[in-house]
């Protein structure tokens, strides 16, 4: 019998509501009777989650380079695909990701102007043809998702950049949703209740497809 396995990945800003996306696809997946990981990126191992410290703490008497934010991004990737995403799907456990690739394109790609043929040549390295199957980009206005943000609790260092950084991922992820055929949109600007309806109505799609 095939191995149906998949990989579903929910993306977007900062305040873009990732968790409670999360949470709601997380009981769609099961209640179409699969067995489900979830994921978060970077993340998701131990060391991937040491590394995620690395990135998002304040450095006070050094500057993180664009060119170590970008590879520690890719080792903790390669970490999770490798030890985590890889060996459950080869169970036949479907994988749900808190971001993925598509993060690394925006933020770095779009918000720090890393250059394309470099992404490409890590994803490469890292990924080789692994792709999701299905990514859910939530979309919502910089200044608003920074505001939700912030009434989370205290920013960490990316998010701490200028509205401007997160205008220019914005930009680079709608661009890359909207090429992507295996990626829906949803808008996170209405209420809680129609960003719902809308994640069930594509995750029925999906699930029908």
């Amino acid at each position: 019998m095939q191995n149906s396995a998949k990989f579903i990945v929910i993306e977007g800003l900062e305040g873009a509501g990732k968790s409670s996306a999360v949470a709601l696809v997380k009981q769609l997946i099961e209640n179409a009777g699969h067995s489900l990981v979830t994921t978060r990126e970077p993340g998701g191992t131990p060391m991937a989650e040491a590394i995620r410290d690395c990135v998002k703490q304040h450095w006070v008497d050094e500057t993180v380079t664009i060119e170590a934010e970008l590879l520690l991004m890719y080792a903790a990737r390669a970490q999770l695909l490798h030890n985590v995403i890889l060996p459950a799907m080869a169970q036949g456990h479907w994988v749900l990701g808190d971001r993925h690739d598509m993060s690394s394109q925006a933020y770095q790609g779009g918000g720090r102007g890393v250059d394309n043929a470099m992404l490409k040549a890590l994803r490469d390295i890292t990924l080789k043809n692994f792709r999701p199957d299905f990514t859910l980009y939530l979309d919502v206005e910089p200044s608003e998702g920074l505001k939700r943000a912030r009434g989370r609790g205290e920013l960490d260092r990316i998010e701490h950049e200028h509205l401007d950084f997160f205008v220019r991922t914005r930009q680079r992820y709608l661009a890359l949703a909207k090429a992507d055929r295996h990626c829906a949109i949803i808008d996170t600007m209405q209420t809680m209740e129609n960003v719902h309806q809308q994640i069930r109505h594509e995750i029925s799609l999906f699930l029908a497809a």
